[in-house]
């Protein structure tokens, strides 16, 4: 098996002993083939010394079915990416891996009678790198994610948007994983908006209780892009806030670095840098997946500076159509 379907493997079972040990001896038996010993032997010698996972780890395996009459507004996504596919802020990097450090040291943590961080609000602007967040951080923690489309939950279960998220949130208590709440604004709006129907304040007591209540075996993100409209009572039920800001001039270099590091061009990706400010990270993945559509049409063994053009003109019309530059 390729080396690289066997790291896959390996860490797709990662809190499950019995089969993290069966990929771990076929990697090692590779090894063995192509005759490097001493990597074969040091990794034995490691496998052997693997301490024995502690029980919310082990606890990962299983996966618990979804209450059935929310499957239509909950959609459970394999994360993929992992941090070589996003580009954040050092304050941000520096706050996921403190609370990678803390779950994976729960139990301590708890024993000394202490909660461990797990609720955690996504604020900023669309196309910033939120959900693909979430994605990226459950990848490292090696639990499923689970997207809760919020505003869809809301149009189509009016009457009964309150018993819906509490099922919900039993089934984060129950299951580890990390349960995303996109367009977290859609429900938690202000109590005080005069506008809003009152099933939805109603909604908004509930949701401060339950999120009270709560203690997941995983994590509970919630993303919101107009922080502005939420209750002044949903701040302080979240253990920490991300900020996810349009991205400065450095943040662009870098996507762009990241973008085209596995795909030859004739140029330098980092030259368009000043010509994307005030793009979000969405915005320049579209001109970077469009400049290499068009090198494929064209038929150019390498990705042109005027693909590039016309892909970033074509993104420029758009934001002008939509009043957005």
């Amino acid at each position: 098996m390729a080396r690289g379907e066997l790291m896959k493997k390996l860490l797709a079972s990662y809190g499950q002993d019995e089969a993290f040990r069966s990929v771990a001896e076929q990697i090692i038996q590779e090894e063995e083939k192509k005759n490097n010993r001493v990597l074969a032997r040091s990794l034995r010698r490691s496998l052997e010394a693997r301490a024995v996972p502690k029980a919310p780890l082990r606890s990962l395996a299983p996966l618990l079915p979804f209450p059935e009459e929310a499957n239509d507004f909950v959609e459970r996504i394999e994360p993929s990416r992992t941090r070589q596919d996003i580009a954040l802020t050092g304050e941000n990097w520096a706050l996921l891996d403190a609370l990678t450090k803390e779950f994976r040291r729960g139990e301590d943590i708890r024993g000394r009678g202490l909660a461990v961080r797990s609720k955690l609000l996504f604020c900023g602007p669309p196309g910033c790198g939120k959900t693909l967040c979430a994605e990226v951080f459950a990848a490292e923690m090696g639990l499923p994610l689970y997207v809760v489309k919020l505003d869809r939950l809301i149009s189509s279960y009016l009457g009964e948007t309150a018993t819906n998220v509490r099922k919900i949130f039993e089934f984060a208590r129950k299951q580890p994983c990390v349960l995303f709440l996109d367009e977290f604004d859609a429900l938690a709006r202000s109590r005080e908006d005069i506008s809003e129907h009152s099933e939805l304040r109603r909604v908004v007591n509930s949701l401060l209780v339950f999120i009270d209540r709560i203690a997941p075996r995983g994590f509970l993100v919630a993303a919101t892009n107009i922080e502005q409209t939420l209750d002044a009572a949903i701040w302080r039920r979240f253990d920490e806030v991300l900020w996810f800001d349009m991205p400065d001039r450095a943040m662009v270099t870098t996507f762009l670095e990241m973008k085209f590091r596995n795909t030859a061009s004739s140029f330098n990706p980092r030259q368009f840098a000043p010509k994307l400010d005030g793009y979000s990270y969405a915005e320049i993945e579209r001109v970077c997946t469009q400049s290499i559509r068009t090198a494929i049409v064209e038929r150019h063994k390498q990705i042109q500076k005027v693909d590039f053009e016309t892909a970033l003109a074509n993104e420029a019309r758009r934001k002008v159509r939509r009043g957005t530059t």
